[in-house]
C-alpha cells in the first residue's frame, strides 16, 4: 500500500470539513496524562536508507549458535514444503472467510486443522485456532466460569508463568478469584490442591509437561476435579502429544496450547497461534471461529462458519468472548506439517525429543556439579541447578557457542542458579556432547 504525504493546505481543508481549527483538537478526550510527550522520531529515511538500515540491524542477529533455549517456543526442523505451500499467494492473501462461497479454500484448510487438532488432541470439537497459548488459556478459564457459573479459577504454579499473567490480566476486571497454587518442587502439590477443592472451583489450569518439563500423570487430579463438578483444563506442548495421554484420554474438558512448534519458526516470539479445544457438550462456549462441513443446494460438500451467533461480529457485547478472528496462516503452516508428518512420523518426531532430552540430561547429570532438579520424568525439558548463577552459566556457554537454555532467576524466587534447557530433533548428538563437555569447562 503506497504512503501518500498530506500537504498543509490537505490538512486544513480536512480539519475545516470536520469543524476545528488544530490537529491536537482530535485528542481532546484523551486525557493529558495518558498523552506520549515526545515520541522522538528520526528524521524521514528514503527507501535506500532504510533498507541499509534493516540489513544492518538483520546483521547483528547472532544465528552461529548451537539452541538449546525453550519455555514456550521451540527450534524445530521445517519440512521446506511448509514454506513452499504455505507461501502461495491463495493462502497469504485470504482475509476473513464471511462469505463462504469466495473462501472455499480457506475454510477446507481450516476444516483440515479442526480434524488434525481434534485427532492430535483426542478432544471432540476445535476452534480455528486463537491468537496465542496464552490467550487460549484466559479464554479457557473464562470458558470455565460460564460453563459452571462459578466464580473461582485455581492454576498450578508449574504452568508457563507468561500465561499465568495472562489469564490473571483476562480475568482482573470480572469478578473471578484466580489462586495460583505453588507446585512441590515440580510436582503437583496434591494436599494443597486438596484443601482448595470445593463446589466453588470452576475449574483448575495445569500443564502437562509443566513449564520445568516434567510430566504427571493427571488421571486421578481429574478424576478429583469431576467429583466437586469442576472442570479440568489442560495446557501442553503440542509435539509431546505424540508420546504422552493425550487430554481426551485424561478426560480432560478444556485443552489450549501454543501452535509455534508445529510448523512455525521462533521468529523472534511469533507469529504463533493459540489451540483450544473441548468436549462437543461445551461447544457453544467455545470462542472464536468454528468452521463446520455440510451440502450446499445442489448436494456438494461445502464449508461454512458455523454457531456464529457466539460471535462478536453479530452479538456485540453479548459475544462469548471478544476474539473474533484467528490465525488462518499460522494454523495453515500447522496442518501442512502435521499432514507431512501423519500418525506415525508424529510419534517418531514425538520420540526423538524425549530421547535427546533424556541422553542430554543423562550425560549432564554425571557432572557432580550439576544437579537435576526435577524429580518427576521429564519430556524434552530439564532444569539444571548450578554451583554458578544462571546468568554466568548462559554468559560463559554463549562464548563457547551455545544458546544454553533460559534463566530462571527472573521469573522465579529461589531460582537464580537454575537454567531450563531443552532439545528437540534438531539437535545431534555430536552437538549433545559437545554442550557437554563445555558445561565441564565452564563449571570446573
Amino acid at each position: 500500500m503506497p504512503y501518500t504525504p498530506h500537504t498543509q493546505d490537505d490538512v486544513k481543508h480536512m480539519l475545516a470539513q470536520i469543524g476545528i481549527e488544530e490537529e491536537s483538537e482530535l485528542f481532546t478526550y484523551i486525557p493529558q496524562s495518558l498523552r506520549a510527550k515526545s515520541f522522538d522520531l528520526k528524521e524521514g529515511l528514503s527507501e535506500f536508507e532504510v533498507y541499509e538500515d534493516f540489513k544492518e540491524m538483520a546483521g547483528k542477529n547472532d544465528v552461529s549458535k548451537v539452541c538449546f533455549l525453550g519455555g514456550g517456543y521451540y527450534d524445530h526442523i521445517i519440512p521446506s514444503a511448509v514454506d513452499a505451500l504455505s507461501g502461495r499467494s491463495e493462502f497469504y492473501t485470504a482475509y476473513t472467510p464471511y462469505q463462504a462461497e469466495a473462501s472455499q479454500g480457506t475454510l477446507q484448510a481450516l476444516y483440515e486443522y479442526q480434524s488434525l487438532v481434534c485427532d492430535l488432541s483426542g478432544m471432540e470439537v476445535t476452534n480455528a485456532s486463537m491468537y496465542d497459548g496464552g490467550t487460549a488459556m484466559a479464554e479457557a478459564a473464562l470458558m470455565a466460569i460460564r460453563i459452571t457459573r462459578r466464580d473461582k479459577i485455581i492454576i498450578d504454579s508449574g504452568v508457563n508463568p507468561i500465561y499465568i499473567k495472562i489469564v490473571k490480566t483476562y480475568l482482573a476486571y470480572h469478578d473471578i478469584e484466580v489462586i495460583v497454587m505453588k507446585s512441590e518442587n515440580d510436582k503437583v502439590n496434591l494436599d494443597e490442591l486438596s484443601t482448595l477443592l470445593d463446589d466453588s472451583v470452576a475449574g483448575y489450569i495445569f500443564q502437562n509437561p509443566n513449564f520445568f518439563g516434567s510430566l504427571e500423570d493427571y488421571t486421578k487430579i481429574i478424576e478429583s476435579l469431576h467429583l466437586v463438578k469442576a472442570l479440568a483444563i489442560m495446557s501442553s506442548y503440542p509435539i509431546s502429544l505424540g508420546t504422552i495421554k493425550t487430554p481426551g484420554e485424561l478426560d480432560a474438558d478444556i485443552y489450549c496450547g501454543d501452535g509455534q512448534s508445529l510448523g512455525n519458526y521462533l521468529g523472534f516470539g511469533g507469529p504463533s497461534f493459540g489451540i483450544l479445544a473441548t468436549k462437543q457438550k461445551y461447544v457453544r462456549n467455545l470462542p472464536g471461529r468454528i468452521v463446520g462441513l455440510t451440502n450446499d443446494r445442489n448436494g456438494d460438500r461445502a464449508y461454512v462458519l458455523t454457531l456464529q451467533a457466539r460471535e462478536q461480529h453479530i452479538r456485540r457485547q453479548k459475544a462469548t468472548s471478544n476474539i473474533c478472528s484467528n490465525q488462518n496462516l499460522m494454523t495453515l503452516r500447522a496442518t501442512i506439517f502435521m499432514s507431512l508428518l501423519g500418525k506415525d512420523g508424529f510419534h517418531k518426531l514425538s520420540l526423538q525429543n524425549y530421547n535427546n532430552a533424556s541422553y542430554l540430561k543423562n550425560e549432564l547429570s554425571k557432572n557432580k556439579k550439576i544437579k537435576i532438579f526435577n524429580q518427576n520424568p521429564t519430556f524434552n525439558e530439564f532444569v539444571l541447578e548450578l554451583p554458578i548463577s544462571g546468568d554466568e552459566f548462559l554468559d560463559k556457554m554463549s562464548d563457547k557457542g551455545f544458546f544454553a537454555g533460559l534463566k530462571l532467576g527472573s521469573l522465579y524466587d529461589g531460582f537464580k542458579n537454575r537454567v531450563l534447557v531443552s532439545v528437540t530433533e534438531k539437535r545431534t548428538k555430536a552437538q549433545m556432547d559437545s554442550f557437554v563437555a563445555s558445561a565441564k569447562e565452564v563449571l570446573s
